[in-house]
């Protein structure tokens, strides 16, 4: 019923900038919170950035003062903005949004959805 697409990933060279983007597409969903989280080879699953529905922030302390994340409820689609990246950032990137999913009842149904996963290698 839903899905999140992301894009942007890519190589880029030590010191440069990258813009993910994750579009949620479907029916009848509202998306409460979106967060960032990558995953590198042997390493766990870790938060990056967070954003909820008021638009409140929380960043890895990694990734603080380098990457921004942002919202565009109109367009039910979510950014993450990597800035001075560095080679240490080189991992699969997954976006993540806590939804409502409505019913012709008027139910909701509170459910998580992840994207594909998108790849960030950077070069030094």
């Amino acid at each position: 019923q839903v899905q999140l697409v992301e894009s942007g990933g890519g190589l880029v060279q030590a010191g440069g900038s990258l813009r993910l983007s994750c579009a949620a597409s479907g029916s009848n969903f509202k998306i409460n919170d979106m967060a960032w989280y990558r995953q590198a080879p042997g390493k766990q699953r870790e938060l990056v950035a967070e954003v909820t529905s008021g638009g409140s922030t929380n960043y890895a302390d990694s990734v603080k003062g380098r990457f921004t994340i942002s919202r565009d409820n109109a367009k039910n689609t979510g950014y993450l903005q990597m800035n001075s990246l560095k080679p240490e950032d080189t991992a699969v990137y997954y976006c993540n949004a806590d939804l409502t999913l409505l019913t012709q009842g008027g139910r909701g149904y509170e459910y998580d959805y992840w994207g594909q996963g998108t790849q960030v290698t950077v070069s030094s």
